[in-house]
């Protein structure tokens, strides 16, 4: 059906239904005669006339009658369907999906989720977690959580967090055995935990900055992860050295279960941020979303 076709059908449905041009046309917001004609082209169209039309009356002829008792479920089921995508417009509802890296799976998801459900139970939520860079417009996600620093530029992006940094940590116990290193250079004497992107990717090369200029590190140590929760486990269990992100470490540096060492050379970057392709008509489900995560916990 075209356009013109089902706007033809519904001025046609309109007058029958108000048994007047005039009162017809007020409703469709158009002038009577511009209604008139609509009418005259559909009836050449179809070769039939619809309605019978007096000086003081008007009225669906029997072939009329038949089309508008067809006409009548059809437009009901339009303006159903019209109804609920305004119920996507107005109200948080209808299925939300997320791409988001393990780390903010725990720390910021994972924590909401219980609220955010009871706040909108209309919503139904799909989290990935995924350590890979997606592409969330074509696996067809609603957004994704991100380090700021790896976001493409036309992207959306809302930060969830101020910015982090780098952290080297080990147990006291390990330091006082094998010593506290003083500059980068110093990792090449120690035994250091080494992290492996996800899907196979290259051994990360150990980031750090002095007087603003950033450079890397290929560490040496008897354990690779591709896990960071692992690699902090391996840390508190005495393996070696481990670098990661400061929120990661942090509770077990402030109950002296790790320690920091090289902080003066940890870079600080971009923290996390949610993103989204589109700033135009952000769907309701999406904007609570983004809500409860920036709310404090």
């Amino acid at each position: 059906m075209r356009g013109s076709d089902f706007a033809e059908l519904k001025a046609f449905a309109a007058v029958a239904e108000a048994a007047s041009f005039s009162r017809a046309a007020r409703h469709l917001g158009v002038s009577p005669s511009a209604l008139s004609q609509t009418l005259r082209g559909l009836e050449e169209r179809l070769g039939v006339r619809l309605l019978n039309r007096t000086t003081r009356s008007v009225g669906p002829t029997e072939a009329g009658e038949r089309l508008l008792d067809r006409l009548r479920p059809l437009f009901a089921e339009f303006d159903q369907a019209v109804q609920e995508v305004n119920r996507f417009r107005d109200t948080p509802a209808g299925r939300l999906r997320i791409n988001v890296p393990r780390l903010a799976a725990s720390h910021f998801v994972g924590p909401m989720l219980g609220r955010f459900h009871k706040e909108h139970p209309g919503v139904e939520l799909e989290v990935v977690v995924d350590d890979t860079i997606t592409d969330i417009v074509a696996s067809r996600f609603d957004a994704g959580i991100r380090l700021g620093e790896t976001l493409e530029r036309d992207m959306v992006a809302v930060p969830l967090t101020s910015e982090m940094e780098l952290a080297a940590v080990a147990t006291p116990e390990y330091l006082a055995a094998h010593g506290v290193p003083e500059t980068p250079a110093d990792l090449g004497r120690h035994r250091c935990i080494r992290f492996r992107w996800p899907g196979g990717g290259d051994l990360y090369r150990w980031e750090f900055e002095c007087d603003g200029r950033g450079f890397d590190v290929a560490v040496e140590g008897p354990l690779v992860v591709n896990d960071t929760s692992l690699m902090l486990q391996a840390a508190l269990g005495g393996v070696g050295i481990a670098y990661m992100l400061d929120c990661q470490v942090r509770p077990d540096v402030e109950a002296g279960r790790l320690q920091r060492v090289l902080q003066d050379w940890s870079p600080r970057f971009p923290g996390f941020h949610l993103y989204h392709p589109s700033r135009r008509q952000m769907p309701p489900a999406l904007r609570a979303f983004i809500e409860a995560l920036r709310r404090p916990q």
